[in-house]
């Protein structure tokens, strides 16, 4: 298993990264989402009505066009009275913008619109989706943006990182507009987003804060180490759960680790084991990949609690194989959504997995995708039903969503805590 995590982890940092930047996706991401059935893009067309009414099926049947009086004549019934028939509302246009499928986040954009598309078949009412694809650029997300902002009544999307960063800076959301990604900051705060904007991407940086958060209620006395390497994503989960830890009033010192050959160097675990023995922190975060955390454990050892992020997660909930298993992380925490890690949650029941190929691997990062296509489209449904603030059960979480009209918005998302037993992350008992 150790051997498969390696040849993963070159893989692992980019997928990583699009669910913290939405910069690239793994080389065989795509044939992961390629064997994810996509559904029918419209509609199923309404059945015509049925000429003989179940409950009365032995009055005779008269032509189209007979008054309610004749019908009740016939059927031997007394006329019942008229009444006015209630106004069909509109129904609300909602446009889903995503990269075309052959381009650098393809198999991203495709596990997200499977997603969108499993919730829309289950909770469709008087709603009218299009999906609109686009080139990979913030320029051309603008541009598809602008257009769909003048004919769709509620928009889902950007997914990049970037196109987000262009939307929310451009002054023309007019609409609401539900963004899969979290927008580019310049520095260590947040963008304030426009008022109809949601930011509801996946963001391992908000998972390094909720960790910071848990952590609080549990740890012990004394320093933490927050462990990362040069990867982009991992240095930022570090930092964002420093700085979440120490206005919780904790000490943390983040420490960066070499990576030759895609793997922990043996000098730099060496010196962490070191410190470790000498200075006795309370605790590890690890800013880590699966196959970094084993590494890392075998170094340090089993007694010092460690805590990471989803990306020390590289299953999903399909497991058909009793050998794909990580006992050497027994014992390590971590925070995951819903998806990953309850199969008996009521929501996570309701949807089907995506289905995959002979002999094919799940790729737990799409899956993820997958879900927040489920979720972003039943957040764009309770807006749809013009309700300004609400919460979801969500396969990515619980959700807590704000979106008043001309107002600030608010979106929040808490994902569930898990530890490894048995080689697999399972939800603790105690959730914070």
């Amino acid at each position: 298993m150790f051997t498969g995590l390696m040849k993963m982890s070159a893989r692992a940092a980019l997928v990583a990264g699009l669910l913290a930047s939405w910069a690239a996706l793994a080389p065989n991401a795509a044939t992961a989402a390629d064997s994810v059935r996509l559904l029918a893009q419209t509609a199923t067309p309404a059945l015509p009505a049925a000429n003989v009414d179940a409950g009365n099926a032995g009055a005779p049947i008269l032509p189209p066009g007979s008054s309610s009086e004749a019908q009740s004549e016939a059927a031997g019934l007394p006329a019942a009275p008229v009444a006015t028939a209630p106004a069909t509302a509109a129904p609300v246009r909602m446009a889903v913008l995503l990269p075309n499928r052959g381009g650098a986040f393809g198999a991203a954009a495709d596990a997200v619109r499977t997603g969108l598309l499993t919730a829309y078949s289950r909770q469709k009412d008087n709603i009218q989706l299009s999906i609109i694809e686009t080139g990979d650029s913030a320029a051309d997300m603008q541009r598809a943006y602008d257009e769909a902002s003048a004919r769709f009544d509620i928009l889902i999307g950007p997914l990049s990182r970037s196109a987000v960063t262009a939307v929310a800076q451009s002054g023309r959301v007019s609409k609401p507009t539900i963004a899969l990604a979290q927008p580019d900051t310049a520095g260590e705060g947040e963008m304030q987003l426009p008022a109809q904007m949601l930011a509801v991407g996946l963001s391992i940086d908000e998972e390094a804060r909720q960790v910071a958060n848990w952590v609080e209620k549990e740890k012990a006395p004394g320093k933490i180490f927050a462990i990362s390497t040069g990867v982009t994503w991992q240095k930022r989960a570090a930092r964002s759960f420093q700085l979440r830890a120490r206005q919780l009033g904790m000490q943390v010192e983040t420490l960066e680790l070499s990576t030759p050959s895609n793997a922990l160097s043996a000098p730099g675990l060496a010196q962490l084991a070191k410190r470790v023995e000498q200075e006795k922190p309370a605790l590890l975060f690890l800013a880590l990949d699966a196959s970094q955390a084993v590494q890392l454990r075998s170094a340090v050892g089993a007694e010092l609690p460690l805590y990471g992020t989803s990306q020390i997660n590289p299953f999903t909930l399909k497991r058909d194989n009793p050998n794909d298993k990580l006992p050497e992380l027994d014992g390590v925490r971590l925070i995951d959504i819903p998806w990953q890690l309850q199969a008996d949650n009521v929501a996570v029941a309701r949807y089907p997995r995506p289905a995959l190929n002979d002999n094919e691997r799940p790729n737990p990062d799409l899956a993820r995708l997958y879900a927040l296509g489920i979720d972003a489209y039943r957040i764009a449904y309770g807006i749809a039903q013009q309700r300004s603030g609400f919460d979801v059960d969500g396969v990515t979480g619980r959700l807590n969503v704000n979106m008043v009209s001309g107002g600030a918005t608010y979106f929040q998302r808490q994902e569930t805590q898990a530890i490894y037993q048995d080689g697999w992350p399972v939800p603790t008992a105690d959730q914070y």
